[in-house]
């Protein structure tokens, strides 16, 4: 496998990859025992795509994937396309726009942004880090989320905050100090929202410069954080509450 090629693994997140066309895909492998009718959705998706499908042996599949709940498909794939931040807003009058900054481990961030995905958001900003090698595990970790979000590279979280205070999304970053309730604050404004990672959290600087700082609270003394991926779908099903958008 080259450098620039990673595997998706399930068939949730290559169906994913092939309807965003959020990456290129090179070939997609299928056990050969998986029956024709569970996979004619693939098969047609493939096809219109014009990505070659081979039905190979279990052995195969085993050989290219990390682990062995693959469940027998398989899709060999560059790199993840992204668009500019400003594609991020989309028609959107009330866009939210989500940046996990600093979330390392590959699951953690995968389920928080499958949590703001399914909540809603309209875009994804990252920083510009190999994600090759950790795509199989997001992919599946997201249930496809995080090839179906629209996806925007920035250098840093302030330069994010900088490019859509300037488009007239209100600046929010969940930190505890000096912090509203997040049933207190009003979430349905257009919104930029930074989610740090669990060990450093949002930057100070970052707080300082924030229109709001977002606070779970807690329904007795607790000291301790909430997890990343817990705090995420929090915030998430928060601000869709809030703003009405549930289906």
């Amino acid at each position: 496998m080259s450098e620039q090629q990673a595997v998706l693994e399930g068939l949730i997140s290559v169906m994913a990859a092939l309807r965003a066309n959020s990456r290129p895909i090179h070939a997609i492998y299928v056990r050969r025992d998986r029956h024709e009718r569970e996979l004619a959705g693939l098969i047609r998706d493939a096809k219109n795509a014009n990505v070659p499908l081979e039905r190979v042996s279990p052995d195969v599949l085993d050989r290219q994937a990390q682990g062995k709940s693959h469940g027998g498909v398989i899709a060999l794939v560059g790199a993840r396309r992204f668009v500019p931040l400003d594609a991020l807003l989309g028609e959107n009058p009330r866009p939210l726009v989500v940046m996990l900054d600093g979330v390392e481990d590959p699951y953690n961030f995968g389920q928080a942004v499958r949590a703001f995905y399914a909540a809603g958001a309209d875009g994804l900003v990252v920083r510009p880090r190999n994600w090759i090698s950790a795509a199989g595990v997001v992919a599946r970790a997201s249930a496809g989320a995080s090839e179906l979000i629209p996806t925007a590279v920035s250098e840093t979280a302030a330069d994010a905050a900088v490019f859509f205070q300037s488009r007239g999304l209100t600046i929010a970053c969940a930190d505890k100090d000096r912090a509203v309730s997040i049933y207190d604050a009003d979430l349905t404004a257009p919104l930029f929202l930074l989610v740090g990672g669990e060990k450093r959290g949002v930057t100070r600087s970052f707080a300082d410069r924030a229109d709001i700082r977002l606070r779970i609270p807690y329904g007795r003394r607790f000291a301790q954080a909430l997890d990343t991926t817990s705090a995420a779908a929090v915030l998430a099903f928060e601000i869709m509450r809030q703003r009405g958008t549930m289906i």
